[in-house]
C-alpha cells in the first residue's frame, strides 16, 4: 500500500464498493459495548486534496527540488570551506594558547597577604587580565612564587586558620595550624590558597601546572625569563 506524504489540507478517503460507514462494516465487541467501523480488505485508502489547497509532497529526486531565489546563496560551493558566517564570536583556537608562547611571571611573596596574593596570581594563571579570556580555554601565563616561607596573614590566622588532610583511614584526620604548616611545608600554603580559586574539573587540573611555588630565593626557571608580576593592588603588602 504506497502513500504519499502530503500537507495537512490533504483529506483522507477510502474508495470501496460500499458506503464508508455501512451496516456490514460495523461490528459489535463484547468488550467494548459498541460498535467499532472495521475497513474491509478490498478497500484501498489514498489521499485526495481539496481543490483549494497546494499539495507538497516529497520527491525521489532531490535534484528535482528547486532552492528559492532568496536562498541560493546558502548553498554556494564557495562557501562550504570558507569562513563561517553564522558564528562571529570569536574562540581561541589551539594555535592561540600553546604553552611554550605563553609569559612567565614571578613574585616574592615576602610580607605579603595570603589571600589577596592568591587572587592576584588565580587573575594571571587564568587570563583574566587579557582582551582575549575565554571561561573554558587555558589562556593564562605561569606564575613562579618566591620566599614562599615568608608570606603574611592578618590577625590570629597564624594560630587559628586550620589545614586539614586525611589518609582515607578511620582516624585519619591530620590537622595543622597555619604556623606549624609554614614551618613543615611553606610552598603548600600558598598552592593551597591559589588551587581553591582556580576551577574544578580538567581545566582546574591543567592550571595547576603554571603555579610554581619555591621556598627561597632561587627557582630553576631562569630559562624562560620570568618577569615581575604586576600589582595592582596596595594593599597586598604587610604594613
Amino acid at each position: 500500500m504506497a502513500i504519499l506524504q502530503c500537507s495537512s489540507s490533504s483529506l483522507f478517503l477510502t474508495t470501496s464498493s460500499q458506503t464508508p460507514f455501512s451496516s456490514s462494516s460495523l461490528k459489535k465487541t463484547p468488550f467494548l459495548g459498541f460498535s467499532v467501523f472495521s475497513a474491509s480488505s478490498s478497500s484501498k485508502p489514498q489521499f485526495r486534496t481539496n481543490s483549494t489547497a497546494p499539495v507538497l509532497c516529497k520527491s525521489k529526486d532531490s535534484a528535482a527540488v528547486h532552492i528559492p531565489v532568496d536562498q541560493r546563496w546558502m548553498f554556494e560551493e564557495s562557501e562550504i570551506n570558507g569562513p563561517d558566517i553564522w558564528n562571529t564570536t570569536w574562540y581561541p583556537k589551539a594555535a592561540d594558547h600553546v604553552n611554550t608562547d605563553k609569559p612567565w611571571y614571578i613574585v616574592d611573596a615576602t610580607d605579603k597577604i595570603l589571600g589577596r596574593l592568591a587572587s592576584t596570581i588565580a587573575i594571571h594563571i587564568r587570563g583574566k587580565n587579557l582582551a582575549t579570556y575565554t571561561p573554558s580555554v587555558d589562556m593564562g601565563a605561569f606564575v613562579i612564587v618566591v620566599n614562599a616561607e615568608k608570606v603574611a596573614v592578618s590577625g590570629k590566622k597564624r594560630s587559628q586558620k586550620l589545614y586539614r588532610r586525611h589518609s582515607g583511614r578511620p582516624g585519619g584526620m591530620k590537622v595543622e595550624t597555619f604556623d606549624q604548616l609554614q614551618k613543615r611545608i611553606p610552598e603548600r600554603i600558598i598552592e593551597h590558597a591559589v588551587y581553591g580559586m582556580l576551577p574544578k574539573g580538567p581545566l582546574g587540573r591543567a592550571l595547576r601546572n603554571h603555579l610554581k611555588v619555591y621556598a627561597g630565593p632561587t627557582h630553576p626557571h631562569e630559562a624562560q625569563k620570568p618577569i615581575e608580576l604586576p600589582i595592582r593592588d596596595k594593599r597586598i603588602q604587610m604594613q
